[in-house]
């Protein structure tokens, strides 16, 4: 119970750690895209901006402007102002009088055209008269459209002539914005949203505006009549909630540069953060990562560096028939190369580490798996020993020390017994030392054969064990040979204790069989049972990860024995038949005699 409960601490302090470390870097590399994301946007946005406030200042100097402006024909420059608009991707640029009325504009021959409208209510005319350029984000009043008004003064011998005026909508930059993957809206000094991907966040407000300046807003139009509605983000622990928005998300923020504009971008931030959660604690639960992952990842890194090591070769041709200048980009290719092939080493080297722990992962589990039965062998000999001891003191209490040596003798004995079984218990859940050496192949089975005595007493099963020459030698690694032995038999096990018909059977050959042949220089071992059998997609998929046949198997056991088999040098195979059982054959290399 003490162990069972330290285990269970510890899982939960590696799943809270696990989901805790998952939680941070979901949020520092959504943090990083976000920043990534903001840089981008805002470039689209100054791009944009600088490309509009470039049209009103060549305007300014058109010769056909000036002389609309002292009288002469509009209607030639309605049609070159439209023909701009299209080229600039401005929603309308038009010409105002000194009084603030348009004489020419871009949409002359639309139904909500702005020739004749009177401007000079705007802060754009009115701070483009004054101070010769002005900008100023408002509400259309004709077309109800919100955009950005840039203006410049037009200034004639005798004082201002008139003021040309650009209107930039841009749903094009808000197109662009969505497609970075969140959400982006821009707000003005006074925290007012005049961009955004979202609509309905357009004309609020991220922080209440005192009195008089909502009241100013409202009197000039600017922003016609929006209700100036709170902005509902919430911040929390460095993440943002928005209203009108699933989920939460990690915002960063820039400064717009030759505005009073701040530029926004949020990212979501809530599947980063299960994902990462979730690997992270599934990594934590298996200790160490899945192998079909780590093999992927090696080979992409194997076949990156071939094909660097071909460009860099084909580079190093052409560079011999071009000039020494080319020689330093070579010498910096050739060291990066060197790099991904020292780190494709260290990747090899962690994958072999993370074999060798799966495996003992594998031996740990075993060994849960026959506790119950070893200890209950292990109870039995203790029981002796109370009894035998308490006979033994009884003897001395009488003085009469023959039966008690004799007592003694058989607890010596029976403690002998327990501390066999343990060691073999402790050698096994023991990891290895990575190299193969001659190893004693009876010993091995005998080792598996005393780590599953109990399983078999219990299961009623007499395995056939096959007589194995004491000097008849494998290369493999004990501990790592014995698991395979005990995972093919522990199978077997199971798999005659699922079947309808008993152990025994009528059939008189054994329900589980040991064989042992040596053919040449290869040792073959075979473990048989007369369990129900596979079908052949069955087999097929014997050795595929995660795919079993057990109700709460994981379907690793099989592929790890055929790994240590192969890192042995040798093969595992299966043959079965449904209702005749299956025969697992090992094959291993033997160990050249001394």
């Amino acid at each position: 119970m003490v162990f069972a409960l330290v285990a269970l601490g510890l899982t939960a302090g590696a799943m809270t750690g696990a989901a805790d470390v998952g939680r941070s870097r979901a949020l520092a590399d959504v943090r990083s895209r976000s920043e990534n994301a903001a840089t981008l946007a805002l470039a689209v946005l100054r791009g944009e901006l600088e490309k509009q406030r470039a049209v009103p200042l060549i305007l300014a100097r058109d010769p056909d402007v000036r002389r609309a402006l002292v009288g002469s024909d509009r209607r030639a420059l309605d049609e070159k102002f439209d023909a701009i608009a299209a080229e600039t991707r401005s929603s309308v640029i038009y010409l105002l009088d000194r009084d603030g009325v348009a004489i020419a504009a871009s949409n002359w021959d639309e139904p909500q055209s702005f020739v004749g409208s009177d401007y000079a209510f705007r802060d754009y005319y009115r701070q483009a008269m004054v101070h010769g350029t002005a900008e100023q984000f408002a509400l259309g009043t004709v077309s109800r459209r919100p955009g950005l008004y840039i203006s410049r003064r037009i200034d004639g011998a005798d004082g201002p002539l008139g003021v040309i005026v650009v209107k930039v909508e841009f749903n094009r930059v808000e197109a662009d914005w969505t497609a970075l993957g969140g959400q982006a809206y821009v707000t003005d000094a006074r925290g007012v949203v005049l961009l955004s991907t979202v609509e309905s966040w357009r004309f609020d407000v991220e922080r209440p505006l005192a009195p008089e300046a909502a009241a100013d807003i409202r009197r000039s139009l600017q922003f016609g009549a929006a209700p100036l509605e709170p902005l509902r983000i919430s911040h929390d622990g460095g993440l943002v909630s928005a209203a009108g928005l699933r989920g939460r998300f990690v915002e960063a923020t820039e400064v717009v540069p030759t505005t009073d504009w701040t530029l926004d971008v949020l990212l979501p931030a809530d599947r980063a953060i299960r994902s990462a959660q979730t690997s992270l604690q599934i990594a934590a639960a298996l200790v160490l990562m899945p192998g079909l992952g780590a093999a992927a990842l090696v080979m992409r890194r194997r076949r990156r560096a071939q094909a660097r090591l071909v460009a860099a070769a084909r580079i190093k041709a052409e560079l011999e028939q071009r000039v020494a200048e080319r020689t330093a980009e070579l010498a910096g290719a050739n060291a990066r190369l060197m790099e991904e092939i020292a780190e494709r080493g260290r990747a090899q080297e962690r994958l072999s580490d993370a074999r060798e722990e799966l495996a003992k992962a594998n031996r740990l589990a075993t060994l849960g798996q026959v506790t119950a039965g070893v200890a209950h062998e292990i109870n039995q000999p203790l029981a002796a020993i109370r009894t035998y001891a308490e006979n033994a003191r009884a003897f001395l209490k009488r003085d009469d020390p023959t039966p008690a040596d004799g007592a003694l003798g058989k607890i010596v004995a029976l403690t002998e017994r327990i501390g066999a079984i343990t060691d073999t218990l402790r050698g096994f859940a023991r990891r290895g030392d990575g190299t193969t050496e001659p190893t004693a192949l009876a010993d091995a089975i005998v080792g598996a054969l005393m780590i599953l005595d109990a399983p078999l007493r219990q299961a009623g099963i007499r395995p056939s064990l096959t007589a194995v020459p004491p000097d008849l030698k494998v290369m493999a690694r004990r501990v790592e040979l014995e698991q395979v032995l005990v995972n093919l038999m522990r199978n077997a096990i199971e798999a005659l204790s699922a079947s309808a018909a008993p152990a025994g059977g009528d059939n008189p050959a054994a329900p589980l069989a040991v064989g042992v042949r040596v053919e040449g220089e290869r040792v073959v071992v075979a473990i048989a049972d007369r369990g129900p059998g596979l079908t052949e997609p069955e087999v097929a998929a014997l050795f595929t990860p995660f795919r079993t046949s057990k109700p709460k198997g994981l379907g690793l056991g099989l592929v790890i024995c055929h790994d240590i088999v192969a890192r042995f040098g040798g093969t595992l195979t299966a043959a079965c038949r449904p209702g005749e059982g299956c025969v697992f054959t090992i094959v291993l290399q033997r160990a050249s005699q001394p």
